[in-house]
């Protein structure tokens, strides 16, 4: 099954653009999909920082300063 393609123009800098270039070449690959795989990469990274939010929404909120004394109290700083 083939998967749908969308056209869209993005503009980059030129040195990123031949870096991908030399990359596409080197690995025989699109430089279309070089750039869906770092999109994808980036949007699971932000899914799972998203999660990691959501699971630790849950946890207590310390002051800052409470934090800073207990470290200094443990002799930690």
């Amino acid at each position: 099954m083939r998967v749908a393609r969308k056209r869209v123009t993005v503009y980059l800098d030129p040195h990123l653009h031949r870096g991908l270039k030399i990359k596409a070449a080197q690995t025989d690959r699109p430089l279309s999909a070089l750039v869906n795989d770092a999109v994808q990469q980036s949007l699971r990274e932000d899914a799972a920082d998203l999660a990691a939010f959501d699971e630790r929404a849950r946890e207590p909120s310390l002051a800052f300063e409470d934090v800073l004394r207990d470290l200094k109290r443990r002799g930690k700083l």
